[in-house]
């Protein structure tokens, strides 16, 4: 099919961003609850986490 080499390479670009995000959560100076809440979005929600974190975590 057209599309499988393309979402291959798109899920592993998503989850290097997903990672990327978790790291920088955990070592942001953030509230431990808050930054457990972002990680759960992030983990459980990889696409639409990964937007919201990107334009409402990091100031």
């Amino acid at each position: 099919m057209f599309g499988d080499g393309y979402t291959g390479i798109l899920g592993i670009i998503i989850l290097i961003l997903d990672i990327y995000a978790i790291i920088r959560i955990v070592q942001s100076g953030a509230e431990p609850l808050w930054k457990a809440i972002w990680i759960v979005i992030v983990i459980l929600l990889p696409v639409i986490g990964l937007i919201l974190w990107f334009l409402l975590g990091p100031k």
